[in-house]
């Protein structure tokens, strides 16, 4: 899979065929990660309201800490108020030991995080022993390709160090590579029950067959979440990954 460029990466760019796609691996990804039972989860993926409704609305009961830096949809606070409480945090301080049974960390959270360290070892704190932790990361391939449009080539030699990567908006992002991604998650006593790429499917190859067939979407789906390229982070722009607590 050919890296996206930087301008695509937020889905404003002309790949919207493949960001539907993207987001719907995404939705059915966690539909199968979630709780069986009825689940406390802690949602660190944003403020955006997208996860913490997804987990609502499959009868869990959800803790969504609001990014300071963005905006929330108001509708959709209101729409999960009922098993979706929001709380404004720097950290997770404000949660006791061993107290969720999941977490979410989508959209980038860790990457976003440059102290990823430390913030997985909160996560690893208030989670309950066989609870579980659903990670997603930027991958070096990502990171490489902002740094080519870049020109920053003497960079991209680095890849066995802690990759920073300044974004046109000023922002940074941490990028993993599957081995630093599993020593993240392992360092803080989680053990890695499942690492893979978001997506295998190349942009060129979904567009192609959306474009022909607008129905096909649950075939590429199904498609891309039976197949098992588990650690593989040569291909795909984000890295995900599920740990459990001992």
């Amino acid at each position: 899979m050919l890296p996206i460029p930087a301008e695509e990466l937020n889905g404003s760019g002309t790949l919207g065929p493949y960001w539907t796609f993207y987001r719907a691996v995404a939705a059915e990804q966690l539909n199968r990660w979630l709780p069986s039972q009825p689940s406390v989860i802690l949602d660190l993926s944003g403020g955006r309201g997208r996860w913490s409704g997804q987990a609502a609305r499959a009868g869990h009961r959800v803790i969504e800490v609001l990014d300071f830096r963005r905006t929330v949809d108001a509708q959709s606070r209101l729409r999960d108020a009922d098993r979706v409480r929001h709380v404004r945090a720097d950290d997770l301080s404000f949660l006791p030991d061993e107290s969720v049974d999941a977490v979410l960390a989508e959209e980038r959270a860790m990457s976003v995080e440059l102290m990823a360290e430390s913030a997985m070892s909160d996560v690893a704190r208030v989670l309950r022993p066989g609870g579980r932790a659903l990670v997603c990361v930027d991958s070096l391939v990502l990171g490489m390709a902002i740094l080519a449009e870049q020109g920053q080539w003497q960079h991209l030699r680095q890849t066995g160090e802690v990759m920073l990567v300044p974004w046109p908006d000023g922002s940074i992002t941490r990028c993993f590579s599957s081995g630093q991604l599993r020593e993240l998650l392992a360092g803080t006593g989680l053990e890695v029950e499942w690492m893979r790429p978001r997506t295998v499917l190349s942009p060129s190859t979904v567009d192609h067959v959306l474009s022909s067939d607008a129905r096909a979407l649950s075939y590429l789906v199904r498609t891309e979440l039976e197949a098992h390229p588990d650690d593989d982070d040569t291909v795909g722009i984000h890295l995900v990954a599920s740990a459990r607590k001992r």
